[in-house]
C-alpha cells in the first residue's frame, strides 16, 4: 500500500511533546474517557503526551510544570472552566471532551497545526476560560459548572437517605406498605432516623452548593457566599413563611444574580488601601447583603409559590387522570436519553430529584412525588445498555472495536452511568439519538404507569436488588420496565444499521 499524506504528516508529528487537560462538569465518564482517547491516541501516532484528569477524585497525575514548558503545544478537552495562568505563553488548542473520545488522533494532528498562542492577540480569557474560535452559551457551561459541585453531594446523601429508608417502612404480608416511621425506641431504630436526617440535610444543602459554584464560575470566589445564603434562604420556605422553597429556578435566579453583581462591583475603581480586602471582605459583604434583601423583599415569596403551584399541580394531576404519570415519565424518560449526560439528561435528574425532596418536605414520605425522579432511574441506564445489546443481537452490524466499547457501555449502564453511551454518539448521532430517546420515553412511562417509586439506589435493571424501589410485583416489575426500554433501544439501533463490511476495517487498521 502505497504511503498517503497524512502517513508522512503523522511520522513528522511523532517527535512533538503534547501535555492535555480534560474535564467534564460531573467528572464521571467524560473526563477519563478523553483522557485514555488522547493517550491512546499518542500512543498510536508516537508522540509524547501527559494527561491531567480534573475528575470527581480531584486532579489527578497532575501536570508538572517541567512537562508544561518542553510541551509543543496544551490540549484542553473539557467541558467547564478550569484554571489557565500555568499555559500562558504556550500554543493552546481547547475543544469538547467528545472531541477526544471521538477521534484523539485527529485531535492532536489538529492541535499541532492549528493551536493558538495563550495570551496573545485574538484569544481571550475569562475567569479562568479562553475562547479561541467559536463560541457556546456561557450560561450553560456556568450551570454545568454548578453541577459538577453538587453531584457529589446528591450520591452521598441520596445512598444515605435511601439505606435509612429501606428501614422505616413496615409492610403487610403482601409487601405492601402500610406505615412509614422509624421506631426511636430502640438504638437502631435511632441510628437510622438519624441517618435519614442526614440525607435531608444534604439534600437541603445541594441547592446552596449548586448556586455557589455557578456564581464562582462567573466571577470567582468573592461571589461563593452571596449566592450560597441567598439560595439557601430562597428555599427556607419558614423564612419565606410559604409553603415551599424556591427549588432550582430560585437557586439559578439568586447565582446569577450574585455573578452578576460581583463582576459589575469588581469594575469600580476602589482605593488601594482597600483593594487587599476586596475578595475576602469588600465584595462578600456588599454582595451578601443586596442579595439577601433581594431575595427577602422582592423574588423569593413569587418564586416559592410558582414552585408550591407547580408541585401541587403535578399532585393533583397525578392522583386525578390516570395518564398523567404515563406521559410525565415518558417526558422525563426522553429528556435522560437526549443528550447522554449533558444539560437536558442532568436538568431531567435534577428536576426528579427536586420534586421528591420538596414534596417530602411539604407532604411527608407517603404524600411525596415519586413519578418524574423514578422515570429518570428507569430511564437513565437505557442508552448504554441498549447498545450493548444491540451489539450482541446484531454482532454484523458492529466492528471489532465498537463491541469492545459496547462492553465497556454495559460495564458503566449497568450501575447507571449514561455517558458509556458517548463513543457511538459520536459516530452515529440521529440514529443513537432516536433510539435513546425512544427508548428512555418507553421505561420511564412504563415506570409512571405502574406506580413504581424508586426511593434510592442504582437506576438500571439491578437497582431492583440494589436500593429500594416500592414496586406492584417486588423485583419483577422495575427489571420489565427498564428493560422494555433497553430492548426498543437496541432493536432500533440494530434494525437502523447497516452490516460492517469487514475489508473497509482492515484497510484501514493498515493505513492507521
Amino acid at each position: 500500500i502505497t504511503p498517503k499524506k497524512s502517513e508522512k504528516k503523522i511520522e513528522m508529528q511523532s517527535s512533538k511533546k503534547i501535555v492535555a487537560v480534560t474535564s467534564c462538569p460531573a467528572g464521571i465518564a467524560h473526563t477519563y474517557m478523553a483522557a485514555e482517547g488522547l493517550m491512546k491516541a499518542g500512543k498510536e501516532l508516537g508522540v509524547k503526551i501527559s494527561v491531567e484528569k480534573q475528575g470527581a477524585l480531584g486532579t489527578e497525575d497532575q501536570l508538572k510544570e517541567k512537562e508544561i514548558e518542553d510541551a509543543d503545544v496544551v490540549i484542553l478537552a473539557v467541558n467547564r472552566n478550569i484554571e489557565m495562568d500555568r499555559f500562558v505563553g504556550k500554543k493552546l488548542y481547547q475543544v469538547k471532551a467528545n472531541e477526544a473520545i471521538k477521534d484523539g488522533k485527529k485531535l492532536i494532528l489538529d492541535a499541532l497545526d492549528n493551536a493558538t498562542v495563550f495570551g496573545a492577540k485574538g484569544s481571550k480569557v475569562g475567569n479562568g476560560k479562553i475562547t479561541l474560535g467559536k463560541s457556546e452559551s456561557k450560561a450553560v457551561g456556568h450551570i454545568m459548572a454548578g453541577l459538577s459541585y453538587m453531584v457529589p453531594m446528591v450520591i452521598a446523601s441520596g445512598i444515605i437517605l435511601s439505606i435509612a429508608n429501606i428501614f422505616a417502612f413496615q409492610k403487610n404480608e403482601l409487601g405492601q406498605i402500610v406505615n412509614w416511621g422509624f421506631d426511636r425506641s430502640t438504638n437502631f431504630g435511632f441510628l437510622m432516623a438519624k441517618m435519614f436526617e442526614i440525607g435531608q440535610i444534604g439534600f437541603k444543602l445541594m441547592i446552596p452548593l449548586f448556586a455557589g459554584f455557578i456564581a464562582n464560575s462567573m466571577a470567582g470566589r468573592p461571589a461563593i457566599a452571596a449566592a450560597m445564603i441567598g439560595a439557601y434562604i430562597a428555599n427556607d420556605a419558614t423564612y419565606l413563611g410559604t409553603q415551599t422553597g424556591g427549588g432550582f429556578i430560585s437557586a439559578i435566579l439568586v447565582a446569577f444574580l450574585s455573578g452578576y453583581l460581583v463582576n459589575l462591583l469588581k469594575k469600580i475603581k476602589w482605593p488601594k488601601v482597600i483593594q487587599p480586602l476586596l475578595g475576602i471582605m469588600i465584595l462578600p459583604l456588599i454582595s451578601v447583603f443586596l442579595i439577601t434583601m433581594i431575595v427577602t423583599f422582592m423574588i423569593g415569596k413569587p418564586i416559592a409559590n410558582l414552585m408550591d403551584t407547580l408541585y401541587t399541580t403535578l399532585t393533583f394531576l397525578n392522583d386525578n387522570y390516570t395518564g398523567m404519570p404515563i406521559l410525565i415519565g415518558a417526558i422525563i424518560g426522553a429528556m435522560i436519553g437526549f443528550d447522554f449526560g449533558g444539560p437536558v439528561n442532568k436538568t431531567a435528574l435534577i428536576f426528579g430529584a427536586a420534586v421528591f425532596t420538596d414534596t417530602v418536605a411539604k407532604y411527608g414520605i407517603q404524600g411525596a412525588n415519586f413519578v418524574p425522579g423514578t422515570a429518570a432511574q428507569a430511564a437513565i441506564s437505557v442508552a448504554p445498555l441498549g447498545i450493548w445489546l444491540s451489539s450482541r443481537l446484531f454482532k454484523s452490524k458492529f466492528t471489532k472495536q465498537e463491541h469492545i466499547s459496547a462492553a465497556s457501555a454495559f460495564g458503566m449502564g449497568i450501575v447507571g452511568v449514561t455517558e458509556g453511551a458517548i463513543p457511538f454518539v459520536a459516530s452515529n448521532p440521529l440514529q443513537m439519538i432516536t433510539a435513546s430517546v425512544i427508548g428512555g420515553a418507553v421505561a420511564g412511562g412504563l415506570a409512571g404507569a405502574t406506580g413504581c417509586k424508586f426511593y434510592g439506589g442504582i437506576g438500571s435493571p439491578i437497582g431492583t436488588f440494589i436500593g429500594y424501589i416500592e414496586q406492584p410485583v417486588p423485583f419483577i416489575t422495575w427489571i420489565g420496565c427498564t428493560l422494555a426500554g433497553i430492548i426498543t433501544t437496541a432493536l432500533i439501533i440494530g434494525f437502523w444499521r447497516e452490516k460492517i463490511v469487514e475489508e473497509s476495517e482492515t484497510l484501514e487498521e493498515v493505513l492507521a
